[in-house]
């Protein structure tokens, strides 16, 4: 980036970073905050000192939270300035004086929070240089609908695939909301979408987003139904659903799904049943797929001894990304679910995802934990961390979207996916589902044109829920600070509310009175600060902290976990990841900004600001995993087309907070580690048993390394019955699913027979020990948080069927309020 013109230059400033100071000169532009180290006092007098200066910049639109503490000159103690950045940066910048601290501070305010507009920000501005290779790379072209789906396998010249592309949206008054192009049933006329389009929360129709390559399954989603208290149906919408079910049934040859032979129980309280009778876990369901993707193996059932036959399962599904009862809490004000009664070709399954609100207090309590990275060295607090549940919220969407995978994948089904407006969770699920399914998504290319086709193109509300325009509360004035008191970790720096008078009075050392009445800003020789105007923002536009939520950010965390579980899967790097969060709240591109494509099209962001994805294609080499390999063979284990998270071992991306793995996962890791090694002895000691004849009631004693050398008394079986080739055993832990079939139900429709009692993760530990082992792990606060109660993620149900216990108590009208404040 070319220099910046600089408006203010303050000499010899300590910044602090992680507890270490360093001497250095901060410069404000119009964008940027850059801090230059040595100052130009020590090189001037030491020339050899030139070559080792080092610029950092800050950019202004990513500032989180700005605390200033002015100090009186008798305290001896300097002003400074705390910054919190959205990248979770934290740096404190001390001043020799309150006049200088206070000028810089009224400075990156007017620059941030008082902007009054959108085309204010850098990206109407910013220019790569001339002749870079960013500047001859147009990212905006990268994205054409058209070609996307014509890679699925879908235009305007082949209709008999049971798709066609509508352009009913053409100029966004169908559905704002939504992209110009929808993809619809042939069989599907426009006059029957806009009868549909009354019937679904801000006209956002069920539309395919994504048709599997290989058994023509779609992916389809939409925003909740409106049946309100009266149960009102419509007859199009049925009918719509009907059709993105059947088409690609009807190109195959099959039969309408219109009149199917059974009906998933419509009830609540059948789906409640059906919830707490689950036994099977993500683990064990993916072990079982990973069976049916490699090629040459015979899956036998665990219960039947049945053969199962590879897409023999078909079981459409239509997901509600909320707790159940938000969904039925919804139709009191008109909002609601789907009467499985109307969709009888679908059954219905509830992930259990919090909304934004939860989402947002979430992340809030991860920022506490690591709050004081510029004034402490310290590590985390762990125990915040844990308080968070950061962990638990970003395994239950990976393993929602695993469900999804799996019906499409492994058993050829079609899935419709649904929130409440259909912007936030179900871009979450539909992404990381196709991210899941297909390999192209994992190419560099491939995971732009999702970002673009299920992000950006259907509308989630990156400027909202990101908050491009700052907001005022964001700048503090610390009053504890006129006391003369030093900052110390753990304090808190956003108390300001307490001490606004007594700061008032301070002000006259360095605010004047203006001509027309309002106070204006000066610096420390009394030159007014040029602060601009602050025009009025309009209302859609204008930051609400209520609006803000790391929803994109959960899927960035998401993938996150993908590439490093898969890490040759993934052609892209994590470095890219972490460079794209960057990049949504830096505002120097316009790729993010604003709410939907339509709002995009009006402010002309292609023609007035840079796309991001240039930056990124520039400097491939960069962002390129040097252990990707591109080979895709179904018949190879680790080579083929799906891939599984594994839900039990998802960790804190260090990277992104500036951590290292050890501070944020050296306690999960230790954990996993010691699981590990109880396993392989659990599996030695089993073999061992296998391998040496017993008489029937004879008895053994072992002594087990982790229990003390305590010996225990145990009993073994003459005679085990050996399980049918080519299915293995597997331990039953919990899912953080509420309605998921185990993997028994999974693989065999049609056959429902009462769940066992819960097995303990331990189970063929004959010695006890490993439970006792357990026991002490699920006393830990770290994994109650993290998993939903102890290790394995097990599941957390309620007789309401939230996804926690705070969804149990709160009550209808609260349950309301805040799935309505989510529909922005």
């Amino acid at each position: 980036m070319a220099a910046p013109h600089l408006k203010h230059t303050f000499a010899n400033i300590h910044a602090l970073r992680g507890g270490k100071p360093e001497l250095g000169d901060l410069a404000l532009s119009d964008y940027h905050l850059v801090f230059r180290f040595p100052p130009e006092s020590l090189t001037a007098a030491d020339p050899s000192l030139k070559k080792s200066v080092k610029q950092v910049w800050f950019a202004f639109h990513i500032i989180s939270q700005c605390t200033l503490r002015p100090t009186p000159p008798s305290s001896g103690v300097p002003s400074s300035i705390r910054i919190r950045f959205r990248d979770f940066t934290y740096v404190s910048f001390n001043f020799a004086g309150d006049k200088e601290a206070r000028e810089a501070f009224e400075f990156i305010k007017s620059r941030t929070c008082k902007l009054g507009s959108v085309d204010k920000l850098l990206a109407f501005s910013y220019r790569p240089p001339p002749n870079s290779p960013e500047s001859k790379i147009n990212g905006w072209d990268l994205y054409d609908v058209r070609a996307e789906f014509r890679r699925q396998g879908i235009s305007e010249k082949s209709r008999e695939l049971g798709w066609r592309i509508s352009t009913i949206n053409k100029d966004y008054s169908f559905s704002p909301t939504y992209p110009a192009l929808l993809i619809v049933p042939s069989k599907i006329s426009d006059a029957t979408l806009k009868y549909a389009a009354s019937y679904r929360s801000r006209q956002r129709i069920p539309t395919l987003t994504y048709r599997h390559p290989v058994n023509n399954c779609t992916i389809t989603r939409c925003s909740q139904p409106l049946p309100g208290i009266s149960f009102k149906r419509n007859i199009q919408d049925e009918s719509l659903v009907s059709a993105c079910f059947s088409a690609s049934t009807e190109f195959a040859g099959g039969t309408s799904l219109d009149m199917p032979a059974e009906s998933p129980p419509p009830s609540m309280a059948d789906l409640m049943i059906e919830s707490e009778n689950t036994n099977g876990s993500m683990s064990d369901i993916q072990k079982a797929d990973d069976e049916h993707t490699v090629g040459g193996t015979i899956l036998y059932d665990g219960k039947t001894g049945k053969r199962l036959i590879y897409g023999a399962q078909q079981q459409n599904l239509i997901v509600d990304a909320r707790p159940v009862i938000n969904s039925y809490a919804m139709q009191a004000i008109g909002y609601g679910t789907e009467n499985m009664e109307h969709y009888k070709f679908a059954k219905k399954e509830y992930l259990n995802i919090d909304n934004i609100h939860v989402m947002r207090e979430s992340l809030e309590k991860v920022i506490s934990a690591i709050k004081d990275a510029d004034v402490s060295p310290f590590p985390p607090n762990k125990e915040l961390l844990a308080k968070s549940k950061w962990l638990k919220h970003i395994g239950g969407i990976l393993s929602g979207s695993a469900l999804i995978a799996q019906r499409v994948g492994i058993q050829h089904s079609n899935v419709l996916i649904h929130c409440s407006d259909g912007w936030d969770r179900t871009s979450q699920l539909s992404a990381l589902s196709q991210l899941m399914l297909d390999p192209y998504y994992r190419t560099l290319e491939g995971f732009i044109v999702l970002v673009e086709k299920d992000w950006l193109s259907f509308g989630h509300m990156f400027h909202l829920r990101s908050g491009h325009l700052s907001h005022e509360d964001w700048f503090t004035v610390d009053g504890d600070a006129l006391a003369g008191t030093a900052v110390k970790p753990g304090e808190n720096d956003g108390r300001a509310d307490h001490f606004e008078n007594a700061i008032a009075g301070a002000k006259r050392f360095w605010n004047k009175k203006t001509a027309s009445g309002k106070e204006a800003v000066t610096d420390a020789d009394g030159t007014p600060i040029e602060t601009g105007v602050e025009p009025a923002v309009a209302e859609n536009m204008a930051t609400r902290p209520k609006d803000i939520s790391p929803v994109f950010h959960q899927f960035l965390d998401a993938t996150y976990q993908l590439l490093r579980q898969h890490p040759t899967r993934f052609e892209f790097n994590e470095r890219f990841l972490r460079r794209l969060y960057y990049h949504v709240y830096s505002c120097q591109y316009g790729t993010f900004l604003f709410n939907n494509e339509r709002q995009r099209h009006e402010a002309r962001l292609q023609e007035r600001t840079r796309s991001v994805w240039a930056y990124f294609l520039s400097r491939r080499s960069e962002f390129t995993n040097e252990q990707y390999d591109v080979t895709i063979d179904d018949h190879v284990r680790g080579r083929e087309r799906i891939l599984f998270p594994r839900c039990d071992d998802v960790r804190w991306w260090h990277q992104l907070f500036n951590r290292t793995d050890d501070e944020m996962n050296g306690d999960l890791n230790a954990l996993a580690a010691t699981a590990e090694r109880v396993a392989a002895y659990q599996q030695a000691s089993s073999s061992s048993e296998l391998s040496r004849p017993v008489d029937a009631g004879a008895t053994d004693v072992n002594s087990n390394p982790l229990s003390s050398g305590a010996p225990s008394r145990t009993s073994v079986s003459p005679t085990r019955s050996p399980l049918p080739p080519g299915l293995a055993a597997t331990a039953a832990g919990g899912s953080v699913l509420a309605g998921m079939e185990s993997a028994h139900e999974v693989l065999t429709p049609g056959t429902r027979s009462p769940a066992p009692p819960n097995r303990n993760v331990a189970a063929g530990d004959p010695t006890g020990t490993f439970a006792a082992l357990q026991e002490r792990i699920s006393g830990l606060s770290l994994g109650k948080a993290m998993f939903g109660g102890g290790t394995g993620g097990s599941t957390e149900r309620s007789s309401t069927g939230g996804s926690g216990s705070d969804s149990g108590r709160n009550s209808q009208n609260e349950l309301v309020e805040q799935e309505m404040k989510s529909m922005s």
